[in-house]
């Protein structure tokens, strides 16, 4: 039932959506409602794709067919809906006449990001899907979950915020919104398919805990009536968080110490204490 309802919530992104686009000139008010809608939508299948694995294992429901209707469903509503609504809220802008020519390319710029971030969703969906135990390329403490990706529910969830954010409102110009809109779209598409870490929470447990009455009521009251900054830094918090997580294991990288001649000295090993 609860994947049902996220595929519900694709089909009403992209029903929402086509119906925002095919509005006139006149009615650019109610285009930007349906565009707003359309991104609510992801947001509430966020919630209840998040829910129907947890409640299959709690009551001891899983099975493989509902595992793939999982896939098969965020495909839809975590690809293909979000994918529509990127084209036709930030790249339908009209080119300026006045622009250079090599501004002939945006719209095919514009097709190619946002099929890449479709594709890259297709195929994060397949990895997780044949990959057991995978590991992330910078592998973290053995105690926490980890996705090696971002997963894409996240992914259609910041394309949503930016767009709730704006209250629908549609991107009116290719520079900057457009190319930035672009930038964005390709970005999410080559952190899906990455091998960079993400935290999954899974091994996180609140039930029972009075700590977590507290931080569910903050969130709610939070997002109830602070939607809009409180969706998108959420949604861009986590993003940031796997590239800083591997440009930090970067950084604190050492290169191998020399002797005199120039030979590699190799690090006496350390103890498991320390």
């Amino acid at each position: 039932m609860f994947t049902v309802g996220t595929l519900f919530c694709g089909y009403f992104t992209l029903v929402q959506t086509i119906r925002a686009v095919a509005m006139t000139e006149h009615q650019l008010a109610e285009a930007a409602r349906l565009f707003d809608q359309a991104a609510i939508a992801i947001g509430i299948a966020m919630l209840t794709d998040g829910l129907d694995g947890r409640i299959a294992r709690m009551t001891k429901a899983t099975s493989k067919f509902g595992g793939e209707l999982d896939s098969l469903a965020d495909c839809i509503t975590f690809g293909a809906g979000p994918a529509l609504l990127a084209y036709a809220w930030g790249m339908r802008a009209a080119v300026p006449a006045s622009a250079p020519a090599a501004a002939a390319l945006l719209p095919a710029l514009g097709y190619f990001c946002t099929f890449l971030y479709l594709t890259g969703g297709a195929a994060r969906l397949a990895r997780f899907n044949v990959q057991r135990d995978p590991r992330p390329k910078n592998p973290g403490p053995a105690h926490r979950a980890y996705f090696v990706g971002i997963p894409i529910p996240p992914s259609a969830g910041l394309l949503g915020a930016v767009v709730h954010f704006r209250a629908g409102s549609p991107v009116d110009s290719w520079w900057p919104g457009g190319l930035l809109w672009c930038g964005l779209l390709a970005s999410l598409g080559l952190l899906m398919i990455s091998g960079w870490r993400y935290r999954s929470f899974k091994e996180l447990n609140f039930l029972g805990r009075p700590i977590s009455v507290v931080l569910c009521a903050t969130l709610i009251f939070l997002i109830w009536n602070f939607s809009r900054p409180v969706l998108l830094s959420m949604a861009l918090m986590y993003a940031a968080s796997g590239v800083l997580t591997r440009l930090g294991g970067l950084l604190r990288r050492r290169p191998p110490t020399g002797d005199s001649k120039g030979h590699s000295v190799a690090e006496e090993p350390r103890s498991k204490s320390g």
